[in-house]
Order: C-alpha cells, then structure tokens, then sequence
C-alpha cells in the first residue's frame, strides 16, 4: 500500500501538468474555429440583402443586420470565446436597419413632409414610431418591435435611420418587416427578407 501511495505521488504532478494541456487544446481550438466563423462572415459580407420601397418622393431601406455584427463592432475582437457566448444568447435577436431619405436630400422631418413642427417630428422618431413597426415570420407569427434607437444626424446627413429590434425569432427564420407609416402618412410598406441572416 505504502509503494502504491508512493507511486501515485510520483505520477499526480504528471496527471495535473498532462491535465492543463488538453484543457488548453480545448480553448484553442474552440477560439480558432470560432475566429473561422467570423472570418467567413466577414468575407460574406456583414449584411443581408437591402430592401427599398420608394413612395412618391421618399425612400423607405430595410436592412437586416447580423446581430453578431454589433458584438464584435463594440468588443473589437478582443475576446472571441466571450463574443460568441453573448451571441448564443442573443442569437433570437434580430435588428433591423431602416433608413428614411427624401428623394432630393431635404431633410424628411421638416413640416412639409410630416405636418407635425420639427421638434414633434424628432420624437415621434425617437420615441413613438416604435409601435408602427412589427415582423410576420414564415409561421405567419406576428412580433411587435422592442425597441428603437433614432440616430440622429443633426442635419449633417439627409438619411435618418432607426434601428429595429425584435426578440424571439429563429435564427434562421425568414421574416416580412411591416411598417405602418403614420409619419408620413404613406400607408403600409413590406419589406420581405427572403434570405435568412448569414449562419454562424
């Protein structure tokens, strides 16, 4: 019993230092092939197709955004594993890009094309617009938006774009992006994705 104990003495150092190594083999390669992923995504293109509907004078561009764009734009690549963990949990995320421009670079909340005054307009953007905009999946599910960011470009741009967010939806799920246009007072525009965001 006393050789035995001795022995296993002897080989646990072994066992701990043998032990790490393939831990660390795991990690490598677990960041290896998730920098693969996104090198291909990166060369696919961060975005999906761009959808535009024109109405009398403005044009109306929805575009989906892979949502592991917005993760590694803010986490610079830093930390890939860490990156790719908040993504599985958001991976029923879905945001929309949607850019409003008038046809001759007017600025599009001006009272003419809203009847509201300049700053109602900028908060029915920022604040309201939100419910005007909801998502049918291919199951024919509707899904309300959850949230809206109004990027404001302080009249430098003549686009002025809002970010869309919905939750629970598929990953690979096709979407119809529906708005209805209480703004402008254009009625109803359909934005159908009819190819799914990129696979991870």
């Amino acid at each position: 019993m006393k050789a035995f104990n001795s022995i296993l003495f002897l080989l646990f150092p072994f066992w701990l230092v043998f032990s790490c190594k393939s831990d660390d083999k795991v990690n490598v390669k677990d960041d290896s092939e998730i920098r693969f992923r996104y090198f291909n995504l990166e060369n696919q293109g961060w975005k999906s197709k761009t959808h535009s509907e024109k109405v009398d004078n403005i044009n109306f561009t929805a575009t989906e955004v892979p949502i592991i764009y917005y993760l590694l734009k803010d986490g610079k690549n830093e930390d890939l594993i860490a990156t790719d963990s908040i993504y599985e949990k958001n991976r029923r995320e879905r945001i929309i890009e949607f850019v409003f421009k008038e046809e001759g670079d007017d600025d599009i909340l001006k009272e003419k094309y809203t009847n509201l005054d300049y700053k109602t307009s900028v908060e029915y953007m920022s604040f309201t617009i939100q419910k005007d905009f909801f998502v049918v999946t291919s199951k024919n599910d509707t899904i309300d938006c959850s949230g809206v960011l109004f990027e404001r470009s302080f009249k430098v741009s003549p686009d002025n774009k809002v970010l869309l967010f919905f939750s629970n939806i598929e990953p690979n799920e096709k979407i119809q992006l529906v708005y209805e246009d209480n703004l402008f007072k254009k009625g109803t525009l359909k934005f159908r994705f009819k190819e799914p965001i990129l696979n991870l």
